[in-house]
């Protein structure tokens, strides 16, 4: 789903993010400060991640082969934890210079260049992860949410970074400057622990949120009538940026296949509208085959009202 789109965000935060890590890099080396070497450490595994997000968004939207017969799209999950991985990598590397140079000390330099990189930098990362965000929510892309989740955490982190080389220029407290490393640390790690634990959840095909469970079963419950005489094993994940429901649909025994097969048509377009970008499966059953409703014993809506989904034998 909007494969174009997501392309162009994911090239977009490669180039801004290639062209911070030159400024970065260049203003650490001239001024000596291990904030601007960890901010720029940082960018590195943004550009690092914002390449595995165009590949992975390429990736996912090639249709389905002889060897992946339900898609690539889970490759944008699995993208997304790699990420994680090389934010809390990046938080360790900084980490540990940021310990160094409070152990051994050391001055900053040229402070005016530093303070001017770091807020050029945090200004370009909050514009492109709005952007990424935005197309993000639009699409469904883990993959950019995650990529848009480092920069927003980059630019904060170049925001830190001015600060404290404000106050170093203030007060002279050079000591400062790798404090601020371990808080850059910090607040990496948090980003990436909080990534990596939701591309989890996705790879393990935890089930929807509740507001959009409870909207399935809106719809599902809205089908029962004289026909359509009840539902079960109602199941519904994410896949990538997709949905994927699946459910047995009970009919009357003076139902025809062909009026069931129209029904579950129409059930399949109204979850779409619902739960834009899912993939329905339905099963078709005959009014005897009456088995639990899962949404009621597995409690995936955690609403009082959901059990009428189900039939009674």
């Amino acid at each position: 789903m909007f494969p174009g789109l997501k392309r162009r965000a994911a090239i977009v935060s490669i180039a801004s993010n290639s062209c911070l890590i030159a400024l970065k890099l260049a203003a650490g080396l001239v001024t000596g400060s291990v904030g601007l070497l960890s901010d720029a450490v940082h960018s590195l595994m943004d550009l690092i991640a914002s390449v595995i997000a165009l590949v992975s968004v390429r990736k996912a939207d090639e249709p389905a082969d002889y060897r992946h017969r339900y898609g690539h799209e889970k490759l944008e999950d699995l993208a997304a934890g790699a990420q994680a991985l090389l934010l809390l990598l990046g938080a360790a590397l900084i980490a540990f210079e940021s310990i160094r140079r409070l152990i051994n000390g050391g001055t900053v330099n040229r402070i005016g260049i530093g303070i001017a990189v770091a807020a050029v930098a945090a200004v370009v990362n909050l514009v492109v992860s709005t952007y990424l965000s935005r197309v993000g929510r639009a699409t469904g892309s883990t993959s950019l949410d995650a990529n848009a989740a480092d920069l927003r955490t980059d630019a904060i982190v170049s925001i830190g970074v001015v600060v404290s080389l404000t106050l170093i220029k203030l007060t002279g407290a050079d000591w400062l400057d790798p404090i601020v490393g371990l808080v850059v640390a910090l607040a990496i790690s948090s980003t990436g622990a909080r990534i990596l634990i939701d591309a989890s959840r996705r790879l393990a095909d935890e089930a929807l949120p509740p507001d959009e469970l409870e909207a399935l079963q809106d719809v599902v419950s809205s089908f029962l009538g004289d026909e359509v005489v009840g539902f079960h094993d109602i199941r519904a994940r994410h896949v990538g940026s997709h949905h994927q429901v699946d459910l047995h649909m009970q009919f009357a025994d003076s139902t025809s296949l062909r009026r069931a097969h129209f029904l579950s048509h129409q059930l399949q377009d109204a979850i779409i509208e619902h739960l834009p970008g899912t993939t329905v499966l339905v099963h078709l059953e005959p009014e005897d085959r009456v088995r639990p409703d899962r949404f009621a014993d597995d409690e995936l809506v955690p609403t009082p009202d959901h059990e009428h989904l189900g039939t009674d034998s």
